[in-house]
């Protein structure tokens, strides 16, 4: 970025150090999100819950073929879709 347009663009500088701030934390979220780990850990938090009487059995079928889908689909995006 030349001296000019650095100048010309110091304005918006805030808006930009925000906009990056934003991104890095969206690509975190996504990591944990399709993370299999995380996944795993949370079932079995979910599973201990159940064991302690903590919730339902309803809710935790609900709730476990909610982070099951989540893992299967993580796990789908982590294989190569190039079969030859």
């Amino acid at each position: 970025m030349g001296l000019i347009s650095g100048l010309l663009t110091l304005p918006i500088a805030p808006v930009r150090g925000v906009v990056w701030v934003a991104e890095k934390l969206n690509d975190a979220a996504e990591r944990e999100l399709h993370d299999p780990g995380v996944l795993r850990t949370q079932l079995a938090v979910l599973n201990q819950e159940l064991e302690d009487g903590a919730i339902s059995l309803e809710e935790f079928e609900r709730e476990e073929e909610r982070l099951l889908d989540r893992l299967h689909a993580a796990r789908a995006r982590s294989m190569p879709t190039d079969r030859r």
